[in-house]
């Protein structure tokens, strides 16, 4: 039977750090190996050692970081991983060219995820779009995502990635966002031509998908070898 994996929560007062330490302290196949925030009130909670942001070099034994933190905290969790040999997943929205080329660099090293959306089905809607726009050349592409009104970014993080699967297909998408009420997420991405129309839709019912993603695809990693991997690539 294989040991649990020891997982690193960087950004763990977060949404979705939150939802990972419930799911992962949920799941006989994870053990939590830390949670890490900006500010520490309390060095355990139900069982979980916290460090702080700047305490990073003190964290114990790891197999795996999983981080949804901020962009100003990336480069350091992804050091840590580099220096130690761990495999790193990342969430973090909003990087710098900069900070892509270090994950690059650091995938020369070790195994490394990052994506802005970690729900399975939309891992598979990505392989479904760059398939169409290559099929269908000539036909119009248009991504209309959906979010609840506290979202900020339009177009989302995940429009935007689907819209770069459909250029790796050869189509030119166009985008459009809507903010209503509490929407966790719905994206469909639609090919239109003379008297036809295709659409691929994903709707996300909750937020704990994108948490079970990013503990799946971590599970993944865990054999892999140096490299920078796409959710599609780990799922099985």
């Amino acid at each position: 039977m294989t040991d649990p994996l020891r997982v690193l929560i960087h950004g763990a007062n977060g949404r979705m750090g939150r939802a990972l330490s419930r799911l992962a302290g949920e799941d006989a196949a994870f053990d939590i190996a830390g949670a890490i925030s900006r500010h520490v009130d309390a060095r355990v909670v139900d069982g979980i050692p916290r460090f702080a942001v700047s305490e990073l070099n003190g964290v114990p034994i790891f197999d795996v970081a999983i981080d949804f933190s901020q962009p100003e905290a990336f480069d350091a969790i992804l050091g840590l991983c580099v220096a130690r040999g761990k495999p790193f997943v990342s969430g973090t929205t909003g990087l710098t060219g900069s900070q892509y080329e270090a994950l690059d660099a650091a995938s020369t090293h070790i195994a490394t995820m990052w994506a802005s959306n970690f729900s399975l089905g939309v891992a598979v809607l990505h392989d479904l779009v760059e398939r169409a726009s290559r099929v269908l050349p000539g036909w119009d592409c248009d991504i209309i995502e959906a979010h609840h009104t506290r979202k900020v970014d339009a177009p989302s993080g995940t429009a935007l990635t689907l819209g770069d699967s459909a250029v790796q297909g050869g189509a030119t998408p166009h985008f459009a966002s809507i903010r209503a009420g509490d929407i966790v997420g719905e994206h469909c991405v639609q090919f239109t031509s003379n008297g036809e129309r295709i659409e691929l839709i994903h709707r996300a019912g909750n937020r704990d998908i994108f948490a079970a993603g990013a503990l799946h695809v971590a599970r993944a990693l865990r054999t892999r070898a140096a490299g920078r991997y796409r959710p599609i690539d780990l799922l099985g």
